[in-house]
């Protein structure tokens, strides 16, 4: 049997309920301007990254509410649900082959899609600021043990505990998934921290780890020393490498 005969399955990759109508998240999803306030994070190629994904190789249904990308299986759905909605990631894969192994596309697409969720439940219509970290431990211990969320209480629940430099912090669980999680931050403006481990490989035997700080509303003195004080704690623990490097 060829590749091309394979059966395909679907497979929910991320699924979240949004509280906005199906036509309001339609249009986050088309709409380059609103894209930038849930997509990836601050950086001089994010303009460039959402035109590539989400206009020049994304290919839309309007009727159904789906868009899929050029040479990749995934696609995303929005399904109205009165005035909340479904969003979800899907991706088809061939029978059988399924597995659990770390996936980037994967792990991307989860963040992004509890970020949209997230401006949307807490910062409809507002413009968030990001800061963001990547790179591998200098020691064996990757972000979420470092900052004592390998122990966090389930999706929704409080917190409070010193995150890294920020002595007094306290927000809600956002979300959890097998290799990352996502806190609120009320001192950002309630903002929101995700953060990625993936675990160590041949490449990188420490593993890596990515984090993203979502910020509304803050001074640009107050995000100056927000950026300051979280780049301090991660040079003295991780080392800099872009994604994918």
């Amino acid at each position: 049997m060829t590749d091309a005969a394979q059966p395909m399955e679907d497979h929910v990759l991320v699924e979240v309920t949004v509280p906005a109508p199906a036509d309001a998240v339609w249009a986050a999803l088309r709409d380059p301007a609103q894209i930038k306030n849930w997509f990836g994070w601050d950086a001089d190629s994010l303009k460039d990254e959402i035109d590539f994904i989400f206009v020049t190789h994304a290919q839309a249904d309007e009727e159904r509410r789906t868009v899929t990308f050029v040479g990749v299986n995934d696609r995303y759905e929005v399904e109205a649900r009165g005035e909340t909605s479904l969003v979800r990631v899907v991706r088809s894969a061939p029978a059988g082959e399924w597995t659990d192994v770390f996936d980037g596309m994967i792990e991307g697409w989860i963040s992004f899609t509890q970020q949209l969720a997230f401006a949307f439940a807490r910062h409809p219509g507002q413009m968030r600021r990001t800061i963001f970290f990547s790179g591998p431990p200098r020691e064996d211990r990757l972000a979420r043990s470092l900052l004592g969320l390998d122990a966090a209480p389930a999706a929704g629940e409080p917190w409070s505990m010193p995150l890294g430099p920020d002595v007094d912090a306290a927000g809600q669980v956002w979300f959890t998934a097998r290799h990352q999680l996502g806190v609120t931050v009320d001192a950002w403006g309630d903002g929101l921290l995700v953060v990625l481990d993936q675990p160590g490989n041949e490449k990188n035997p420490r593993g890596s780890t990515m984090l993203t700080l979502t910020t509304y509303a803050l001074s640009d003195t107050a995000f100056a020393d927000l950026e300051s004080r979280w780049k301090a704690w991660w040079d003295q623990r991780f080392e800099n490498v872009a994604p994918g490097c």
